[in-house]
This record gives C-alpha cells, structure tokens and sequence, in this order.
C-alpha cells in the first residue's frame, strides 16, 4: 500500500523521523493524497442530499448577491484547478517538454482533476439550496469548506518553510495557485457562515428569528440571542414570545400522529377481538365477563372472594385494547428519534476519548523527555474533543426536549378530540377532573420519560465501553469494582418498586386531598353560611398528614438509595485498586492508571445512577399509558343512530325506539314512536323521572338505541336544562361562532329579553363572561343560552324546559316572543319540555310521557277529553299553577326580577370539575339505579354582585367588562425573603446542620483524592523495589475510609433535609388551607377556583416534591464546584489567574440566562391554565357543542390555545441549550487551561497531580452545568412558594371565635333589629343598602320583596356578616352581632340557600359535619323532610355517599337535604332564600309545608322571587335601591296601592284573592 502510495506521490508516503524532532512535519506525499482526500470525500457524501432537491419541483428563491459571490468563488477555484492541470499537462507534454525528463506523479494529475469535478458538484449543490426556499444556509457545505481549509493548513506551512528554508521558491506557478486558492477557499469558508436570507425566509424571521439562522447559529443556539437580551433587560410577556415552527404547530404534529393512531388502535382492536373469542371458547364460566367492566363489577359484588375479585380486575383491565400507543409515539415522530440517537451514539463514543487523552498527558508529565509540542497537541485536542462534544450533546438534548414537547402536544390534542366524540358508556369510567388529569399529569409524564428515552440503549453501551477500557487499563480486578456494581443494581430495583408502592398511596391521598378542597371552593358559600369551615379543614388536614406520613417514608428510602449512590464511586474504586495492588506485588498504581480509571468510573457512574432512575419513571409511565389507553380507545358515540334521511316528511321522526343511557342498564325510554313535522310546536311533559330530558338526549344522539332508529332533517339547536355558558364575552356566547348579522343579531337579544340585561352590565354585549357564566344571574344564563339558539337560525331546536329557570313574567314573555305560535320561531320546528301548565294550550302537540314510555299524543283539548294521564297531570299541577297562571297576565317593568346584573349576592359559583347533563345523569343511574330527575348541579343559579359595576359604569370606564382579573405573575428576581421564607418554616436547625454535613462529605471527596494522587506517586519512589505490604494496606484502607464516610455524611445531610422539607410543606400546606377558608366571600368571586385550586394542586406538588430535590441539588453541585477549582489551583497555582474572569462570565451567563428562563416558565404556566380551563368548558357543554356540530371549531380552539403554551415551552427548551453552550465552552476552557498550564509547568509538577487537575477538570463542565440549571430550577420551582404565599397573605374576614362569647341559648326569642344600616361591598363602591332601620319581632314571617338590585339579598348576606356594615348596627336579641365571632354568629342562624350545594362525602356529613346530633335525630329530621323513605331504601342508608357536588341526587332531593339541615339545626331565626332552580312544583310544595309547620316558633325571612308564596306573611317589607319603602302586612300594602300593589297587580295577583286566601 505505501508503495503504490509511493509512486503515486512520486515521494516517501510516511516516515516517523518528520514527527521526532522539536518542529514536526508532515510528508508532502500524506497532504497530497490523504489530507485532500478527506474533505472531497465528505462533500462527495453529502452531494445526493443536495441534489434531492432537483428531483422535486420547487420555486427557486431569487438569486441573492450572496449566492452570486459565492459561485464565482467556485467558479474561480474551478479556473485554479483548470490552470493546474493545464500546468502539468503543459511541463509533461507541451511544446517545451523535455522528452527525456522524468514525467510528473500521477498525482499532479488526478488532484486538479478531482478538485474541478468538486467545484462543479459545490457550484451544484450551491444551486439546490437556492430550491430549498426556507434554507438560509447549508450546514454541510460549511463544514466541507472549513474541513478543506484546515486540511490544506498543512500544506500552506510546508511550502512556505521549504522557500523560507532555501531563500526561493522552487515551483512558482505552483505555489502561486496554490496560495490563490488557499485565498478562495478562506472567503468560500467565510461566505458560507454567511445567511442567505430569500425575502419569504425574511417575512417569516420577523416572527421567528430561527428561520433566517445560520449552521453555525443554529449549533451554538446563538439567534436566540436577542430573546435573552429582552428577557435580561424586562421580564417577557406573552406578546414577546415568537411564532412556532411549524413543524412544531399543534396542527402539523396531530395530524400525523393522529393517522398512526387510527391505524395502531384498528391493529389493537383487532388483536384484542381474537383474544377475548380464544377466552369464550376455554372459559364458558366467563361469559358473564366478557360483556364489560359493569359486569365484572357485578361479579365482584356478588363473590366475595379474593380470587374472583383478582380475576375480574385483571379481566377489566384487559378489556380495552393495549399496546397502542408506545408504536404510536414511535411512528410519528421517528424522524426526531434516529436523529438523536445518532447524536447520542457520537457523543457516547467521543465521551471515551477524554479519559485516553487524560492519560496521554500523564505520561507525557511523566517522561521528561518528550517535545513540549506533544503537550500542546494533546491540551489542544482535549479543548477540540470537548467542544465537539459539547455541540453534539446539546444537539442531541434540543432534539430530545423537542420531541418531549411533541408528545405531550400530540397526547394533550388527542384526549381533547376523544373527550369530543366519546359516548356515554366511556364517560362514566372518567369525571371531568380525571380527564383534565390525563391531559396535564399523564401526558407531562410522557414528555419527561421521552426527554431521556434513549438513555435505555445509551446506558448499556457506556457501561460496555466503560468496562472495556477499564480492562484494558486494570485487567481482571476490573470485575471486582463490576461485580460491587452489580449487587448494588437489584439493591436500586427494590428499592425502586418500594418507592413507586409509596407514590401510587401519595397519590392517593392527593386525589381526595383535592376532591375535598374541590368541594370546599365549590361550597364555600354554604360552609361560610353553616360555619362549618373548621370541619371540612380537619377532613383536609387528616388526608394531608397521612399524605405527609407516606411522604416521609418514600423519602427515607431515597435517602437510602442516595447513601447507595454515594458510597459508590468510593467503594467501586477501592475494590478494584484494593484487588489490582492485591493480586501481584507487581502491580503498581500509577498516576496515568488510577486517573483514568477514575475519569472511566465517572462516566460509569452516569448510566449506573440513571438506569435505575429511567426505569422507575418509565414504570410510572406505564400507569399513565394505560389509562390513555384506555379513555383513547373507549368507545365514541354512536353516529348512526341518527339518520338524515330526505325522503322522510316529517322533521324529527323516532321509529319504535328504546333507549338506555350505558349498554347494560335498564332502557329509560321505551318504544318509542314519535312524528314531528316541520314547523310544529311540541309540548313534552310528564312526571319528574319519567324521561322527558332522555327523550331530548335521544334526539342528540347521546343515548344508547337498543332497537329502532330516529330520522332528523335540518340542522339542530339545543337549550339545555341547566344553561352552558362560555368564558367568553355576552356577545361570543350568542354568536358561538357564526359570523355577526347585526340584525338577526339585535332581534335575538331583543326577543330574549337580554336588551335591560346589556344596559346593566358594564361593557354591554362586549362584558366578558366568567366561568360558567358566574357573573350572570340562573335566568339570564337560561336566555344567553335560548339566544345562541335563535341567532343560529337552525330547523329544528330542542328546549329542554328552559322556562323553568326564569320567572313566570320573563317565562311568559319568551314563550310569546320566542318559542309560540307568534314567536320568532314560530317556522321552526320546536320541540320544548316543560313544567309550565299554562303554555301548554298554545302548543300544536303535546306529547305524554309517563315512566320512559309514550303514553299520549294530541292536542291539548283532545287530550284533555280524554282524561287520561295528561288529565292526571294537569289535576296534580293545576292547581298549584292557578296563582301562577294569574302571575303570568302582565309584565311590565315589574322588575325584570331575574333580569338582572348588578348581581345581588356574592355568589361562588359551583366551579371545579364541571359535568354536563349526561355525565351527571349517568353518574346518578350508576349510583342507584332508579330514575330520577336529570339535571346538574351547578354551582349558583344565583343573581350575583360584581362589585365593580357601578362605581366603573359611573367613571365610564369600560374596564369592567373584565369580570376576572388575569392572573397576578410576579415578574423579575425571586425575592430573598421568599427563600428565607422556606428555609424558616424547614427549621434553621435541619438546614444548617444538614449544609455541615454536606460540606464535611466535600471534604472528605477532595481528601480521598488527594491521598489517591499521592498513592499514584509512590509507584515512582519504589520504582525497582517491592511494594511495602504495610503501606499498600494502609493507603487502601485510609482510602476506603474517606469513601464510606462521605456516604454517611450524605446520607444523614439528606435525611435532615427530608425531615426539613416535610416540616416546611406541611406549615404552608396549613397556613394556605387555613388562610383560604377564613377569605372573605368577594375573593372567591373575583378568583376563578382553577387558580386556587392550582394552588392546592400544582404549587403544593411542587414544594412537596419538587423544592428538597432541588434544594439538595443545588447544595451538592455548589460545593461540587467550589471543590474542583480548589483542587486545580492547588495543582497549578497559575490557574487562579484564570478562575476571576470565568466567574465573571460565568455570572453573567447566569445571571442573563436565569431572568429568561424564569419568565418563561412562569409564562408557561400562566398559558397552561388556559388550556385545561377551555378543556373543563368544552367537556361541560360537550352535549351542546355536539348538538350545533361545532367540534371542529373546539378542536381549532383547542389547538390555539395549546400552541400559545408551546410559544413559551419552545423558547425555554432553546434557553436551557444556549446557557448550557455557553456553560460548557467555559468548562471546555477549564480544561484546556488546566491542561495547559500542566505542559507549561511540567516540570515543577508530579503526575499525580497533573491527573487529578486534569481528571477534576473534566468533570467541571457537568458540574457547572448542573449548577446553574440547578440555581434556575430551585428559582423557578421557589415560585411555587411564592405563590402560596401570596394566599396565605389575603386579608381575612372578621376572626371565627372572639372573647365576647354569646349565651349558649342565643338567639332565644329571635328579634332583629336593624339601626341605619349602611353596607358596601369595598370601600372605594357606593352603598348598596341606604340606613335600612327596623324591628322584627320573634316568631314573626317576614317576606322581602324588590326589583333587581334592590339588595334583598344583600340584607341576608349582611346577617351572617358575609359582608360587613360600614355604619349602623344590626342587633339580634340585644346582642350587636358585629361583636361577635363570626362562628358564634353564624351557626345560630339558619338559611336554605337558593341552590341545594352537597358535598361530596356520606349522606350524614352533609347534615352533620362535625356529628354533634345522634342517628336518631337525624332519622327525625329526614322524616319530616320527607326524605326517610328513599334514604332507608339506599342499601347504605345514612352512610350513602354523596357524589361530587350531590350528583347522583336529583335536584329536588338535593334540596330537601338542604331543608333537613335547617331542620337538624333548631335556630330561631331561619333564612329562606327562595329557590328559582327548576324545582318540581311537588318538592316546591312540600318544602313550603314543611317550612310553616316546622319554623312556626322561628323567626322566619323569605326573600321572595315569587309574590304568592309571601301572601301569607306577618309583614312584607318591599326594597328600592337598598332602602326599604314599605314594610306592613300584605293585605295594608294592597290597600295602600304603592310599590306591592303594582307588583302583585303586575302579577295579576288581586286584593281580594288575597283576602280570601287569608280567611
């Protein structure tokens, strides 16, 4: 080979006599063939992906300036090597050759000919980037020219020393192309660094500075620049984030991962079909289990044993398909898979390079006599290796944390899209709150397991490498550190599956931590009105502090693991020296053998530390995987129930249809058969529970159809029960995303009576609505809702009882102007249920359900005649109607009672997870199979204050249209005091002694060093004599010695922080809880419950879990730090010249890189609660959204409002790569410093020295990185602190229990007294009751009456003090109440609140939290509440539990609970709210009844939404702008023709009814 070489050359190939002197050399022959080959030959194997891109057909971007200089720069190198040739073939054989001469070598020859076939195939590839529209630059051809120049470096120096050498130049035409093109090839190299910006690259860089980055740029993340700039001089907001990507844009990622997906799942189905047809034909027994989950349930209640219990767990668990979703992930994103493995495969390999390296050095400190180039040469080698690494490893991580991102984004866009189309029987498997899980918990598990996925395959093979060059250095004894290695892996494993036995209880116990503080924001209002806070906070408390407990346990046993890590490194070296020096007298550690060994063991410690870590979260995302899995795969509803089939006359048609809400339960309706014709207005009526809303959902495709089919024509519009409204403005809500016709528009709102509504409201239409239309009374819900419907002008519209919410006038005035024959609806096709009797003889058909079945059809005489169940019904709630019927004669401006917008009370809204219809409805039919009425709770129908209506409308300010603030987001540093704040409430003893611990350790680490460094010297003092035993035994021992102590020290640093970090959750888990619950109402008004709730959830995680991790972290790598540059200045004492300017760069960096990344956290978790709030909304309307066909439009929403979030993930990503760039260019310095200063003063120097500095160096790079990262994540996660903190700090209300203690009889007559009683809701509003002085006597029933606004409400809000008098004085039975402690106060009055809020817990903990009353009373209680029978029936009677917010109760049983309560408490002075939910007239009724009969010795207030049920009061006191106008009996004030009468005349309630009726 080096002959033909040879003679190619035409001079010697190789000869080591060039490189064996003080000025080394390479032969001419090496940097004509080898040095010229290498750099062709990369760009040759670059060429096909270049020319790729003339196959496609593409728009060329125009020809740049730049383009144009750098192909005459080709074009010219072409000419150079053109010239060459022309030279040679000229001096061999032109006209002037000697024929004789010896010819030129082949090489001559072949160079320039290879060189111009290059410059073509460069003037090519230049050409097809042009075609690449969005490429600025090619990262290939920049290599190639940089590979080029360096290669002919070599070159360059030897001619110039050969004419410097012999004073000329021997081949001038030569060595003047040579230079020439040298010269071309330098500005070729600078050119392509160079971004070559087409004007659609430059639209898209305004954007998004990535798309005009440069290679260079790209790799050293230096476009991100000027993001970090912004971010160091003002914290970022929203606005300054760029545009994605994008091949990062939600949009583009679930496409493609959502046509795996279909593909995988069809595999899955189909495998899991053949699996369960293998099981029926072995198992006959399990036919029952093959039909479901429900099923399997049944079995399991039935046997009670263990065995069968198992087996049908495992069966339900195998009931959906699996394995699905890991090909999924793989499949889709595959591309950025290969690439980071292979970035991960280089940098695994050039990891081992170092350590070689390392000992190199060593060995060249060693001999004295080698060139002092040698020593250069490897320091500059160690520089470039680490800085090849460095690029490659963060290249490696972007891909990597990019990939993470997708998947979560691919996860989070598919269980929104299921939860679109996912019917009933799926559903019930999952509550809101579990889905909102799925998308946040489980797919954040996806994305941190994908960011260190490929360390599966990665750790195997370092730990392979690792073993092999340690055999190399160390032979067999290597097994000895291997096999402690080993033993300590199932050690980890066990370890592992205890603690992930801990976490699966810890979250647990945080599930039903959070269900309560759930219900507690749900509820807060009752638990304020019931003084019952102290009870649900002792629930909250006793969840916690086992939490607590499992917590502590789980962290003693990382602890251990921990101790295990640390002991280690120490113990594996000692085994593996002990036995090397051991085993042969011979064996002698040396300096270059014990440094590189340990730089080996350092990269050994990595994967052994990591593995155990990957697969412990890699089985943690097995949970999450399978429960994706199994709400991905669940069922969808059903879309061929309903056909559209033109041919069918009629416009709604169900044929013989039964129905059942899940597959296995009984149907609910039953052969039904039903015409609708177009145009048509159809009454549905019928009992409570007998299917009236099923028959609706049925329309909607919501049901199971068991037999039958149904045929709808025309489009559809749905008016729920119970309104769904969006976070969004009035006009949004009615507009739900058609365009704006302003007429239609105006004479939908007109018609719905929202016109007196938008002169109220702060912004009119454009007032921004809060969640779930919380700033909106239950009527003006109920018609926002009724006006999306008539403005989306669709054929066919489904009223489910819409009337029942609002009051009868406003009822009266919808039907005639909306829904009846004179109606704007009156072409349409409507189909209403309702309760109202006195709509029913303007309907065209009236349909009769009775227990799920069609039992009449007719008109409403017809039916009538023929008495038969409608006749029933109308002799049931005929009568209770009449005063209603009377009621409905004239409204006029009577108050638009319910109209109305300066929001009387400060209501909470129900928030937390928000059910709609059918979630509900199934929910109740899983718990007690029986039918009853379907509705949902939902927090308040309950007209609201906004504080700031008023007082903004006054100063004409349009601000108030912003009902809820965005979220307060602390910008800038972290202040200290927020971290004092957390190492007080650790306990300074646990901090400080643990920081001694750990420093100790330090020591110890460093001292174990320095004694291995001078063990390596004596290999030299006993050069050719034996090995003393007693030394060998003694450094071995001092040295296992220092190993185990820094263990023990770690160990006992870490169990004192453990036990600090649960003291400090546990104190700001209290006080936050406390503090929340002691808030006055107008906070939990004006805060959406996500906020706090994230409080409880997110922030508490973070302090729990997250903080002592860091924390410790942080204390590690500091003193990490602060150990390794005090070891290399005691090497080289020179190096401390360079250690000042890298701290300050290394300060700045940080600092530039710390305000950045932290706003961007804070902005990622500021634009993340978006995304779950739109998804909570979205699965509460789910029913509506499908009824309008609108899930398109959610799915854009949807993948906007994820998009905005990755705006500021993406960014963040980006941060971490560009510091850690920076970092470890610094650390990369480091080492070449200290490698440097190593050859500079070698000879002061011993070798053992030189390997430690070195060895130490080495591992600063991590460790600075790790510092940094660890500084910004404790400041980040700090936040969580921070923003506890900000909770506990809200000024509370007045304190529970004061020293002025009532008698325990008080109230005993009940008399209340109030003296010019003054209230504001906030010191800066006006007044909303003007001086309001009266008596009321005990006994007396007082009924409030008054127009929106008028503050009815407010006075009974000022009796529990929910809001505090700003003069006068209320006085009950003597005592001022504004003395007394609130409890005292409160849990002596009694009010039955508007809305029936439950709680979820047992039957008997929502009568008596704090179980002061025996079962007995309680039975009493549920007896007069008419509620004993149904609870005796319950198979777990009192013990029933209460689903959340009292679900599986129908709204009148929800309510009758709420009467028991009041009952159990015997006050003397009850509160009576009236209820305007839908309440049957039954319930209605009953509770009236039961309320004379019950609190006739109680001072009773009824604040009245309807004048009939106040006609039989002592007195009647009518409010008007919070003053009280007139207050006497009924019959004087109808006498007296004022206020009341023109009201009950609006009514049309007449005098001498009433005076009849109170004879």
């Amino acid at each position: 080979m080096s002959a033909a070489l040879e003679k190619y050359c035409g001079s010697v190939f190789w000869n080591a006599s060039y490189l064996q002197r003080p000025d080394p050399d390479l032969p001419l022959c090496v940097e004509r063939t080898v040095l010229v080959w290498l750099p062709l030959a990369f760009l040759w194997l670059c060429a096909p992906w270049h020319f790729s891109s003339f196959c496609k057909k593409s728009a060329k971007a125009p020809a740049s300036r730049l383009y144009i200089c750098k192909q005459i720069v080709s074009g010219l190198l072409l000419l150079t090597a053109i010239a060459e040739l022309a030279l040679t073939l000229g001096e061999d054989h032109g006209p002037s050759s000697d024929s004789s001469a010896q010819k030129h070598p082949a090489v001559l020859y072949t160079n320039p000919i290879l060189f111009a076939v290059s410059w073509i195939v460069v003037m090519l590839c230049q050409e097809s980037m042009r075609r690449r529209v969005k490429s600025v630059d090619s990262g290939s051809l920049f290599l190639f020219w940089l590979l080029q120049v360096l290669c002919a470096v070599f070159q360059f120096q030897t001619l110039l020393r050969e004419a410097l050498g012999q004073d000329e130049v021997s081949d001038v035409p030569r060595f003047c192309l040579f230079y020439i093109s040298y010269g071309l090839q330098l500005i070729a190299l600078v050119l392509s660094a160079i971004a070559d910006v087409s004007p659609e690259v430059k639209r898209l860089s305004q954007k998004n500075p990535e798309a005009k980055a440069t290679f260079l740029s790209r790799i050293t993340f230096d476009w991100f620049n000027s993001m970090v700039f912004k971010g160091y001089k003002k914290p970022l907001v929203q606005e300054d984030m760029w545009d994605l990507n994008e091949k990062d844009s939600t949009h583009v990622i679930c496409e493609e991962f959502e046509d795996i997906m279909a593909e995988e799942l069809k595999k899955a189905r189909s495998a899991l079909q053949k699996k369960q047809n293998k099981r029926k034909t072995t198992d006959d027994r399990q036919n029952g289990l093959a039909k479901g989950v429900s099923q399997d349930v049944l079995v399991m209640e039935e046997t009670g044993k263990k065995k069968d219990k198992k087996k049908a767990k495992k069966d339900s668990e195998s009931e959906y398909p699996q394995s699905w979703l890991i090909p999924t992930i793989t499949k889709s994103f595959k591309g950025v898979l290969l690439k980071s493995a292979f970035f991960k495969l280089i940098q695994d390999l050039l990891a081992f390079a170092s350590p070689q390296l390392l000992k190199l050095m060593i060995s060249f400190t060693k001999d004295k006599t080698s060139y002092a180039w040698t020593g250069y040469m490897y320091a500059v080698l160690l520089l470039l290796v680490a800085v090849f690494q460095s690029v490659i490893l963060q290249q490696y991580f972007n891909q990597c944390f990019v990939l993470g991102m997708k998947v979560r984004t691919a996860i989070m866009a598919a269980v929104y899209k299921k939860a679109l189309v996912v019917s009933n029987d799926s559903r019930k498997e999952s509550t809101a709150g579990e889905i909102v899980n799925l998308m946040s918990a489980d797919a954040q598990r996806f994305n941190d397991v994908t960011n260190f996925i490929h360390l599966l395959w990665s750790c195997p093979l370092q730990i392979a490498l690792s073993i092999a060059f340690l055999w190399i250095e160390l032979g067999p004894s290597v097994l000895a550190g291997l096999l402690v290695m080993v033993l300590m892996v199932p050690i980890n494993g066990w370890l592992a599956t205890k603690s992930r036995g801990f976490q699966v209880q810890n979250m647990k116990f945080k599930d039903s931590r959070m269900k309560i503080v759930n219900d507690i924001l749900n509820g807060i209002k009752i638990l304020k009105y019931y003084a019952w806070e102290s009870s649900f906070e002792s629930q909250v408390q006793e969840i916690r502090e086992k939490e607590l407990k499992v917590m502590r346990k789980y962290v003693y046993l990382s602890s251990v693991s921990i101790f295990i890590f640390s002991c280690a490194p120490a113990i594996v070296s000692l085994a593996t020296f002990a036995v090397f020096v051991a085993v042969d007298s011979d064996n002698v550690l040396d300096a270059g053998k014990a440094f590189t060994s340990i730089s080996l063991f350092n990269i050994l410690r990595f994967p052994l530390a990591m593995l155990p870590q990957l697969i412990s979260s890699i089985v943690q995302t097995n949970v999450s995987k399978k429960r994706l899995e199994k709400f991905l795969s669940g069922s969808d509803v059903d879309t061929t129930v309903i056909k559209h089939d033109d041919s069918n006359s009629a416009a709604v048609s169900i044929n013989d249809g039964t129905f059942t809400w899940e597959r296995d339960t009984e149907p609910v309706l039953k052969d039904v058969s039903l015409d609708v014709h177009p145009g048509r207005l159809v009454a549905v009526v019928g009992a409570v529970g007998s299917g009236k809303t099923s028959l609706i959902s049925s329309l909607l495709g919501e049901l199971h159809c068991l037999k039958g089919h149904i045929n709808i024509n025309g489009s559809m519009a749905y008016v729920p029960q119970q309104a769904w409204i969006q976070n969004a403005t009035l006009r949004d809500n009615i507009l739900f995303g058609s365009k704006l016709d302003e007429e239609r528009y105006l004479s939908a709102v007109d018609a719905c009576a929202l016109g007196p509504d938008l002169d109220l409201l702060p912004g009119r239409d454009q007032t921004e609505i809060g969640e779930k239309g919380i700033n909106l009374s239950g009527g003006q819900k109920q018609r926002v809702s009724l006006a999306r419907a008539v403005y989306s002008s669709a054929d066919i519209y489904l009223l489910d009882d819409p009337l029942s919410a609002v009051d009868s006038h406003v009822g009266k005035h919808l039907f005639e102007r909306v829904i009846g024959p004179k109606g704007l609806l009156k072409n349409k096709t409507r189909i209403l249920v309702t309760h109202g009797i006195s709509f029913l003889p303007y309907v065209d058909e009236i349909v009769v359900l009775v227990n799920g079945v069609v039992s009449e059809v007719g008109s409403y005489n017809a039916l009538r005649a023929s008495k038969g169940a409608f006749y029933e019904f109308l002799e049931i709630y005929g009568k209770e109607e009449n005063n209603k019927a009377d009621a409905k004669k004239a409204a006029q401006e009577r108050a638009y009672e319910e109209i109305d917008t300066l929001p009387e009370v400060l209501e909470p809204q129900a928030d937390g997870s928000p059910e709609d219809i059918v979630s509900s409805t199934l929910k109740r039919e899983n718990s007690m199979r029986s039918s009853q009425r379907h509705s949902r709770q939902n927090g308040s129908v309950r007209v609201r204050k906004n504080s700031s209506v008023r007082s903004k409308k006054d100063s004409g300010d349009k601000k108030g249209q912003r009902l809820i603030e965005k979220e307060a987001m602390e910008t800038g540093r972290v202040k200290f005091s927020v971290y004092l704040q957390y190492l007080r409430s650790m306990g300074w003893c646990y901090v400080s002694l643990s920081f001694i611990f750990y420093f100790i350790q330090n020591v110890a680490v460093i001292g174990q060093n320095l004694w291995l460094s001078e063990w390596t010297n004596d290999a030299e003092k006993y050069i050719n004599e034996t090995y003393p035993n007693h030394i060998r035994d003694l450094r071995i021992g001092v040295f296992g010695g220092l190993g185990l102590a820094q263990g023990f020290l770690v160990f006992l640093g870490t169990i004192l922080l453990a036990d600090g970090s649960i003291s400090a959750s546990r104190t700001l888990h209290t006080n936050l809880l406390s503090n929340i619950l002691r808030v006055p109402m107008v906070f939990f008004d004006t805060t959406p419950s996500g906020r706090v709730v994230n409080r409880f959830a997110k922030d508490i995680f973070t302090v729990d879990e997250m903080i002592p991790m860091s924390f410790r972290s942080w204390i590690l790598c500091l003193l990490g730090v602060l150990g390794t540059l005090f070891v290399i200045c005691l090497a080289t004492p020179i190096f401390t010249a360079v250690v000042v300017p890298m701290a300050v760069v290394y300060y700045f960096v940080q600092r530039f890189y710390v305000a950045t990344s932290r706003q961007l956290r804070r902005l990622d978790s500021v634009s993340r609660s978006p995304i779950y709030s739109h998804f909570g909304e979205t699965v509460s309307g789910i029913s509506v959204i499908r009824a309008y066909g609108h899930e398109q439009r959610f799915l854009k929403r949807n993948e906007d409002t994820i998009d905005q979030n990755l705006k500021s993930v993406y960014p963040w990503i980006i941060s971490n790569r560009w510091l850690a760039m920076r970092l470890e260019s610094l650390g990369n310095l480091v080492v070449f410093f200290s490698a440097l200063f190593a050859v500079i003063s070698r000879d002061s120097l011993n070798s053992g020295l030189v390997g430690l500095s070195i060895s130490y160096a080495l591992n600063v790079t991590q460790t600075l990185n790790w510092l940094v990262r660890m500084t910004s994540e404790l400041e980040t996660n700090i936040v969580a602190v921070e923003r506890v903190n900000e909770y506990t700090e809200i000024k509370n209300e007045a304190p529970w229990v004061t020293s002025n203690r009532p008698p325990d009889d008080w109230p005993s007559t009940g008399n209340i007294r109030f003296e010019n009683y003054k209230v504001r809701y906030r010191p800066e509003l006006e007044l909303i009751l003007h001086g309001i002085t009266c008596d009321i006597k005990s006994t007396e029933k007082i009924g409030i009456v008054g127009r929106t606004g008028a503050g009815k409400s407010s006075l009974t809000n000022c009796l529990f003090r929910i809001i505090e008098a700003s003069e006068g004085q209320i006085i009950i039975d003597g005592v001022d109440i504004s003395t007394l402690g609130l409890h005292d106060l409160r849990s002596r009055l009694t009010i039955i609140p508007q809305d029936p809020v439950l709680f979820s817990g047992t039957l008997r903990m929502n009568l008596d939290p704090f179980q002061k009353f025996s079962d007995e009373e309680i039975w009493n209680v549920l007896e007069l509440a008419h509620l004993k029978d149904y609870v005796r029936g319950l198979p777990s009677g009192l013990e029933h539990e209460v689903s959340e917010g009292g679900e599986n109760l129908s709204l009148g049983q929800r309510q009758l609970l709420c009467l028991a309560r009041a009952l159990l408490r015997k006050s003397r002075i009850l509160i009576l709210d009236e209820a305007t939910a839908a309440v049957d007239l039954e319930t209605d009724d009953l509770i009236q009844t039961t309320i004379r009969r019950e609190f006739s010795h109680c001072t009773v207030l009824t604040i009245a939404h309807r004048l009939n049920t106040i006609l039989d009061s002592s007195r009647v006191m009518v409010l008007d702008s919070g003053k009280i106008v007139e207050f006497d009996s009924p019959s004087e004030l109808l006498n007296k023709r004022g206020h009341f009468y023109a009201m009950a005349k609006d009514a049309g309630i007449r005098s001498e009814e009433h005076t009849y009726s109170s004879l």
